[in-house]
């Protein structure tokens, strides 16, 4: 539990989450969520993974966002763990199939078989009878989508998945997916992309085709791997400890933010969020939400008191001056290629 926490302060966070639609569905999500991805079984083991799970229930978060391969299948086992007692009803809990899970051939991609089995083991490890939602973690390149569609719509049909999503598609292959949905009778409803102030990829393709279709985005790494606290300095060694010193999936990703002169330019993002009495992640995931074709905004944690921070973004709101500023500042990356989109988004374990 939070200790730390006053009573009526948790009140006022859990009277005050967000819940939005996912997709074009009935099923409503918390728009600040919990993710596992580089801190269960990596950062944090269990009792420390259990302590942050409790923080974001008692911060109103319900949905949770873990895959089969974080951590080797191990952090699938621990967000279950942490979440078992609790009402399977109250809470939302997404996993995601396509990485390699073993040394097989067919121990990866999206085909029947690696579907199938990948799901029955998500669920064992979840400790639960259901997922609310399967993301496909990649687009498979090797199975036809109509094998890929079908084997989900058999789960759906089964009870053992709600929804359907799918992570770092094109726009293409988003609208390719929810036709191959709608024929078969179940509901594709998001997407999974990376997305902060200093990535916006999605932007010139996927939003646009996603708003179009009724799907919605549930993004990743929203502080940029942390950069977007500002805790990074330009010219000054990484600190210990942070998600650039983890080489068991973190520091690959914080080391395309680390050039001097997007360091430099994050800290010129500080007097904003000073003068606007937010805390830097508060700036990052409120300039996030703005977007409604956003659902979801993941957050990871190690500590529990991080999670009150990220929560805390739910009472900004951004005034147009302040997101002309920020702009103004960064030099995001975008692209408009669904091509080279495709090939500069990382084919790794997120």
């Amino acid at each position: 539990m939070l200790t730390a926490f006053r009573l009526g302060e948790l009140a006022h966070y859990v009277e005050s989450m967000e819940f939005r639609f996912l997709g074009n569905s009935g099923l409503k999500v918390s728009a600040i969520s919990y993710g596992n991805w580089v801190t269960h079984g990596s950062q944090v083991e269990d009792p420390a993974a259990a302590a942050c799970v409790q923080a974001a229930l008692d911060l109103g978060i319900t949905t949770f966002d873990t895959a089969d391969v974080y951590a080797g299948t191990r952090a699938e086992a621990i967000l279950g763990r942490a979440l078992a007692g609790t009402r399977r009803e109250s809470v939302e809990i997404f996993t995601k199939v396509y990485f390699p899970t073993g040394a097989g051939p067919n121990d990866r991609g999206l085909s029947r078989k690696h579907i199938t089995e990948s799901i029955h083991a998500s669920l064992r490890r979840l400790g639960t009878d259901y997922v609310d939602l399967y993301q496909a973690h990649r687009f498979d390149h090797e199975t036809p989508i109509e094998e890929t569609m079908e084997t989900f719509a058999d789960l759906v049909h089964a009870g053992k998945v709600l929804y359907i999503g799918v992570s770092e598609w094109s726009a293409e292959q988003i609208r390719m997916g929810v036709e191959l949905a709608r024929e078969l009778r179940i509901q594709l409803v998001s997407n999974q992309p990376q997305y902060s102030m200093l990535w916006r990829v999605i932007e010139g393709q996927v939003v646009p085709a996603c708003e179009q279709l009724g799907v919605s985005q549930i993004v990743w790494s929203p502080l940029a791997q942390g950069v977007l606290t500002g805790k990074y300095l330009p010219g000054a060694p990484v600190p210990e400890g942070s998600r650039a010193t983890d080489e068991k999936g973190g520091a690959n990703f914080v080391a395309r933010f680390l050039e001097d002169d997007v360091l430099t330019q994050v800290q010129l993002l500080k007097p904003l969020a000073a003068e606007a009495g937010i805390s830097m992640a508060q700036l990052a995931l409120a300039w996030i939400l703005r977007n409604q074709n956003v659902a979801s905004a993941i957050v990871g944690a190690t500590r529990p008191e991080q999670l009150e921070d990220s929560v805390g973004a739910l009472a900004v709101t951004l005034e147009d001056e302040l997101v002309e500023q920020v702009d103004a500042i960064l030099k995001p990356v975008m692209i408009d290629d669904p091509e080279l989109t495709e090939k500069m988004t990382p084919q790794t374990r997120v």
